[in-house]
Parts: structure tokens; C-alpha cells; sequence
């Protein structure tokens, strides 16, 4: 029989995590345009008010929601973590080292358990962290190749290489990546980049078409109603005509100004063919500077009618299933009518890997 104060303790347990479940509730349902943020500043009090006991099911929200709410349950998990640490109040730390391990959890929730363990203790994450090197976490993975590179005694020459060569393995960033590959180059070892990575560089393309006053984004050209590598149609002031181009750079990117000319206020396409050996969830890893819109097997996956903000590796990630055998890649890009030389550029780079950015390679990819 419960004595009054084993219901009491128990009665009061469950009131806190009730409370707990209605400050997550309320966080993770905040808007990516502020919806919902008086509620939520009323929940992160509420949260931070129960202290230690809440991480474990912070952590588990972590990912359900937009990034904005991500925001608020990093900044509850840091403000718990630092009051307990100012308090000497005990933290949970197994519970969020084995969140941490269970790869099963969602990649947003296992990154902040990796920086709370940071916080509360760093000797711990330190030595967990070397272990994250084949994490399917792109961003977990990160700290352990470093340390990996950290780790190259340059007097061994061989031992040097073989570390090298470990870390390119394992690496998935572009910055870490391309310090592997000169490094590894200037020791007389290869590195083939596009493969590193899973760049698509074979493609047909076709052009230009029209993209006055940037009409053409919205404009339904031929390619988005059938591919017809045989066709042949009416574009901007002449006929065009699929031809085939090869993109020679190490980071894939597809020039359209090399094999259509230089252009403005243009409207061009690129497709592949894609082979996969089996059906697989993946994703299809843009960056360019352009208006641009994707298409996977005649599915439109995503698009951006912006220009000239900038380019960066994997800026835009889509999310898609390949399917087994053959899958059809095809890339609407616009290029407007600004004449600085900073815009000239009318390309792409487009990869195919899992969501750690680990290229997933085709068993043949050559356009047919």
C-alpha cells in the first residue's frame, strides 16, 4: 500500500510532466513567420521552470516542428543545462548520451544532445565523439573527422597518408573535403571529387528559351510536358535542339553559358538519366544562383524564383525516392536580365546522397 507520501511525490511527478508535455506542445507547434510565439515564450518559461527532468523529452521533440521551434528547444536545453551547472543541480547525462547513441532518433533532437553533453560535460563528449565518425548525421560527423585531421603526425609519412585517406572516407563537408583532397594531391594521391561527393556531371541540355521580365520561370516550356531527346523546338529567336555536355568541374557545376553561349533574360534545361540498383529514399542536392525548379521522374520536387543570392554546395536539399532502374533528373534554370559581371553565372551543381551526404552512386549515369 502507498504510504501519503509515495502518492504525493507521485502525484506531483506526473503533474510535471504534464506540464513538460504542454510546453513542448506549444513549442513545437510555433510557426516558421512567428505564429504562435507568445504561446511558445509562455512555454519555454514553463519548460525551463522544470528544469533537469525536462531534457529527456526536449530532446525528443527536437525535429517535429520548423526550425523556429528547433530554436526555442535549443535555447530551453542550454538555459536548463546552464542553471543546473550555476546550481549544481544534477543533469541526466546517461539519458542524453544514450539519446545521443540511438541513431534512430531524429537528427535535429541527437545534435543538440551532442552539444548539451558538451556543456555539461565536456570530457564526456569528448570521448564519445571520435565514435561519430560514420554517424548517418551529417553535422555529428563533422567534429570526429576533425579530430581525425587533428590527429596526423606529419614525420610519419605513411602513417600520415593512411590517416588521410581514413578521414576522406569518412568526410562530408565541403571545407574538410576539399583540405583532404589538396593535401592528399600534394603527396601524389588522386582524388576524384565528383565521385566523392555523387555530382551529376553528364546531362543534356536545351536552350535557350525565353525569360523576359521573368516569365519564364512560370512558363511551361516543352521539356516539362515530355522529354524528346529527338525534338526539336522553337526557343528564344531560334530553334534548339537537346545536346549533350559534360560538366569538367570538380564540384559538378553545369555551365550553361559554355554550351548555349552567353545569354541574358534565358531560359534553359538540363536532364539525366539516373540508374539506382535498388528503390531508396535520397536526396537531390542543389546549389546555383539562378531561378531554378527540379523535376524526379516527371515530379516536381522544388523550385526558387530568386537570382544572384549567392551559391553554395547542397544550399537547397529535396527530399525524394529513387526508384529502382532508371529515374529521370531534369533541371529548369533562368537567368535574368542584369548585366553586372557578378551575373553573369547561369549554372547549377546537383548530387545525388543519403541525408548524411554520402553520395549515393548510380550503377550507370550517362544521359540516354
Amino acid at each position: 500500500m502507498k504510504t501519503p507520501l509515495a502518492i504525493f511525490l507521485l502525484a506531483t511527478s506526473l503533474a510535471v510532466r504534464a506540464s513538460v508535455d504542454d510546453s513542448l506542445k506549444a513549442l513545437v507547434t510555433v510557426g516558421r513567420e512567428g505564429q504562435g510565439n507568445e504561446a511558445a515564450s509562455i512555454a519555454w518559461k514553463e519548460l525551463v521552470k522544470s528544469g533537469p527532468p525536462a531534457l529527456p523529452a526536449l530532446l525528443g521533440a527536437a525535429g517535429k516542428g520548423s526550425p523556429v521551434a528547433d530554436n526555442w528547444l535549443r535555447l530551453a536545453g542550454d538555459t536548463i543545462v546552464a542553471n543546473a551547472l550555476v546550481a549544481r543541480q544534477p543533469l541526466p547525462i546517461a539519458e542524453v548520451e544514450a539519446f545521443l547513441k540511438e541513431t534512430t532518433h531524429l537528427s535535429a533532437g541527437r545534435q543538440l544532445a551532442f552539444d548539451l553533453l558538451q556543456q555539461a560535460d565536456r570530457t564526456r563528449a569528448d570521448a564519445i565523439e571520435p565514435s561519430l565518425i560514420r554517424d548517418p548525421v551529417q553535422e555529428l560527423r563533422r567534429g570526429a573527422v576533425q579530430r581525425l585531421i587533428n590527429s596526423v603526425k606529419t614525420e610519419d609519412a605513411a602513417a600520415s597518408k593512411a590517416t588521410y585517406l581514413e578521414a576522406l572516407d569518412a568526410v562530408r563537408d565541403e571545407d574538410q573535403t576539399k583540405f583532404l583532397a589538396d593535401t592528399l594531391r600534394k603527396i601524389g594521391v588522386p582524388v576524384d571529387l565528383p565521385r566523392h561527393f555523387g555530382f551529376l556531371t553528364k546531362w543534356n541540355v536545351l536552350g535557350p528559351f525565353d525569360n523576359t521580365d521573368r516569365k519564364g520561370f512560370d512558363t511551361v516550356f516543352p521539356p516539362e510536358k515530355e522529354i524528346r531527346l529527338d525534338a526539336a523546338y522553337e526557343g528564344k529567336g531560334k530553334t534548339v535542339k537537346w545536346q549533350p555536355f559534360e560538366s569538367t568541374d570538380e564540384y559538378g557545376k553545369l555551365d550553361f553559358n559554355k554550351p548555349l553561349g552567353m545569354a541574358k533574360e534565358v531560359t534553359a534545361y538540363a536532364v539525366t538519366t539516373f540508374e539506382s540498383p535498388t528503390e531508396r529514399e535520397a536526396e537531390l542536392r542543389l546549389g546555383g544562383k539562378n531561378a531554378w525548379k527540379v523535376w524526379l521522374n516527371g515530379e516536381f520536387l522544388f523550385g526558387r524564383d530568386e537570382y544572384h543570392r549567392g551559391q553554395q554546395m547542397d544550399q537547397y536539399k529535396l527530399k525524394c525516392k529513387l526508384r529502382k532502374g532508371t529515374n529521370t533528373v531534369l533541371v529548369k534554370c533562368c537567368q535574368n536580365e542584369q548585366k553586372e559581371d557578378w551575373t553573369v553565372e547561369w549554372e547549377f551543381q546537383l548530387r545525388v546522397c543519403d541525408p548524411a551526404g554520402t553520395a549515393i552512386l548510380a550503377t550507370a549515369n550517362s544521359p540516354k
